[in-house]
């Protein structure tokens, strides 16, 4: 793996996040704990959200507000140690069959191997558009910032300011987007050992409980309205938002160098073809 590159965009990136991101919101305020039975909790006046998960539940918050379009970005502190079976989350989606979700899953390793970091769309109830990365950091060792960018053009995930990947409207060939219904965030930790790490060949240490996974500074800066034509008008950066060739390099760097896999190369898992938006521009 090559090293960082484009060192002035990272520093005016993150320089432009920080100050985001000091206007970050409460999340006394912003969200309510929905299920754990006490395992998450909100300390700190709301600055500080913990998620913990034993052999007998995990746990999990979602935002009050319902969100059409607009940029969410938390800081995350991931389970430390042999957190294999554990699966930390930041996700948006709304509701019912035919739901729309954006997914950020933090899957869980054994001690000292890199977290995999599986993001997910789902448009209209149609997912299967999996992309995973290992990190550049560790993500248990301090905070580090998750970002999702969603507006009527395009889904950007970012991780500390590194555009990870863009999913774009394309709707013109044919592919759903995620244009008109409400979502809102949601943060769990949850048990996934049949899955989540090695495939599910290495399961939960539960001598290793609670594990334990920290938010903070979380702020959701979205549209609020239900009506498609009310967001699309709204006076937002995120709005409009775009990766500008810098950008755009930034994130052929990251999909280079810790890109583990993407569905959209996946010839055996699309026998009758890729999917369309994987040989579009």
């Amino acid at each position: 793996m090559t090293s960082c590159t484009n060192p002035g965009y990272t520093s005016f990136f993150l320089l432009s996040l920080l100050v985001y991101l000091a206007n970050a919101g409460n999340f006394n305020q912003d969200v309510d704990i929905t299920w754990g039975n006490g395992r998450g909790n909100i300390a700190n006046n709301g600055q500080l959200l913990t998620l913990s998960m034993d052999k007998s539940s995990g746990s999990g918050f979602q935002s009050k507000n319902l969100y059409l379009f607009g940029r969410f970005d938390v800081q995350l502190k991931l389970v430390p140690g042999n957190s294999a079976g554990t699966v930390t989350t930041f996700y948006l989606s709304s509701q019912g069959s035919t739901h729309d979700e954006i997914d950020f899953e933090f899957l869980g390793n054994l001690s000292g191997d890199p977290y995999t970091v599986h993001t997910n769309v789902y448009a209209q109830g149609k997912g299967d558009r999996e992309m995973q990365f290992k990190l550049w950091f560790d993500p248990t060792k301090d905070f580090h910032t998750y970002s999702v960018v969603w507006n009527p053009s395009r889904v950007i995930f970012y991780a500390d300011g590194t555009p990870l990947r863009e999913f774009k409207n394309k709707e013109s060939i044919g592919v759903p987007f995620l244009k008109s219904q409400q979502m809102r965030v949601y943060g769990s930790l949850w048990d996934a050992e049949d899955w989540a790490t090695r495939g599910g060949q290495v399961k939960t240490d539960w001598s290793q409980a609670p594990f334990t996974a920290s938010y903070r500074n979380f702020k959701a800066d979205g549209c609020t309205s239900s009506d498609v034509n009310t967001c699309s008008k709204a006076n937002s950066t995120w709005m409009y938002e775009q990766l500008d060739s810098t950008a755009q390099q930034r994130m052929q760097w990251a999909q280079k160098n810790y890109m583990i896999y993407n569905y959209c190369t996946d010839v055996r898992r699309f026998p009758q073809g890729l999917p369309p938006e994987c040989n579009s521009n």
